[in-house]
């Protein structure tokens, strides 16, 4: 038996890439270790080449390890995903100690390497790198949109859907293993089925998978705010175990911006889009994300922005600065905007959304609310909302009273104290 330590980088995509490729390798007798801090005699890293900080952060990682392959530390170093499907001609001839190099779609082809025969009813078997209690499951890969600052669809290709058989299937697996919550993750879950279906069947597939697993949480990731449907917006209305969590980056809400962004929406159509939301689904929580300093961007760009977030209020926001990606549509125009104009801009509408965030959640303050459990840190038991995903959202922390697990139960709870981004509560 021999160690396989899989260092995964960048999104929730490449984790369950990760854990399907674990899932080959754990049944041929491999002892699989995610992002272990402990040597291993084998390193797998499933790297990220979407922005400028995410591919550094992988070229960083590679080198460390080439440095302990160099050494004689481990036996066998492999690189994968986005960054070595882009840059796999350059990366080679610079990092000699790295033994294979494999892109987004060639899992099959690792396993093929490691003298295994692949093996498709696995794909519902995979191996989680997450708690026990939550699992994110892939709905399709690939992209068709044509976003002017994204480099996606070049590195991992057309949109491609799952069947709503293999994805029912994968479900039922996970929740009968022991999941709480479905994380439904694609590059954009809405335009999930025109592939194969010939048109957009999210909701249809959200409406049976919630039907199917009647006591698990549903959350949905990555939705565009262009195929958004009211169908959609009424499977969030009558699934209780659809999590009031709209996902959804809007990226910027200048009309001039959006255009040259190529993402088929206006200022008009976002509002008129927000304000569903707000009518049909009141006790949602909007996640978005935007992004400043893009090509072109002027100072009464920003300040539109800027006045759409304080008037739309989100209860969940990130701000990244525009990342310069070659091959892209944007890549042809001027990078103009300095990175200090950018990185001023992001702190902005960060110290905004940090008001906003705090105001939110003194508001929830006295109110009696279902978290699920995470983990146990200090002495603090650390649990979350149906407003948040794991990571990247608040937190809720309850002081622990006696010795009974709780990792990955969903716990009734009073909420008693707020700050920016976390709740304190106590049991009930």
């Amino acid at each position: 038996m021999k160690d396989i330590n899989i260092v995964t980088l960048g999104c929730s995509k490449n984790t369950v890439d990760s854990e399907v490729l674990a899932g080959q390798l754990a049944p041929e007798g491999y002892k699989i270790y995610f992002d272990s801090p402990e040597e291993s005699e084998i390193v797998i890293i499933n790297t990220c080449g979407f922005i400028n900080d995410a591919k550094e952060e992988s070229i960083e990682t590679i080198l460390r390890f080439a440095e302990a392959r160099k050494n004689g530390k481990l036996q066998h170093l492999v690189v994968m995903g986005c960054l070595s499907q882009r840059y796999k001609t350059e990366l080679a001839d610079e990092i000699p100690e790295v033994d294979r190099w494999y892109g987004v779609e060639q899992i099959e082809s690792i396993v093929s390497d490691f003298e295994i025969q692949w093996r498709k009813e696995l794909l519902v078997e995979r191996t989680l790198s997450t708690p026990p209690h939550y699992a994110y499951v892939k709905i399709a890969e690939g992209c068709d949109r044509k976003c002017s600052f994204c480099a996606i669809p070049m590195i991992r290709g057309k949109h491609i859907s799952k069947t709503m058989d293999d994805i029912s299937a994968e479900c039922k697996n996970l929740v009968k293993n022991g999941v709480k919550e479905l994380l439904l993750i694609s590059q954009d879950l809405t335009y999930y089925g025109k592939d194969i279906y010939g048109e957009n069947m999210l909701a249809l597939l959200v409406d049976r998978i919630a039907k199917e697993n009647p006591e698990t949480w549903i959350r949905l990731h990555y939705t565009f705010p262009l195929g958004f449907s009211d169908e959609l917006i009424e499977v969030f209305r009558s699934n209780h175990n659809v999590m009031n969590y709209i996902d959804i980056p809007l990226q910027h809400i200048s009309s001039r911006i959006l255009k040259s962004m190529r993402r088929g929406i206006d200022k008009e159509g976002t509002e008129a889009l927000i304000e569903r939301f707000r009518n049909l689904l009141p006790d949602a929580a909007i996640r978005t994300a935007f992004i400043v300093g893009y090509p072109g961007e002027t100072e009464e760009d920003f300040a539109e922005l800027q006045s759409f977030i304080e008037k739309y209020r989100f209860e969940r926001m990130g701000v990244f600065t525009y990342s310069h990606e070659e091959n892209t549509h944007a890549a042809e125009m001027e990078d103009n905007i300095p990175e200090e104009t950018k990185n001023l801009r992001r702190d902005i509408l960060m110290d905004i959304q940090q008001k906003i965030s705090l105001e939110h959640n003194k508001s929830l303050v006295g109110r009696k609310m279902k978290v699920i459990i995470d983990r146990l840190e200090g002495e603090y038991w650390i649990g979350r909302t149906e407003y948040d995903s794991p990571e990247v959202d608040n937190e809720v922390l309850i002081k622990m009273e006696d010795s009974e697990p709780l990792e990955g139960k969903f716990i009734d709870v009073m909420i008693k104290e707020a700050d920016d981004y976390d709740l304190y509560a106590t049991r009930i």
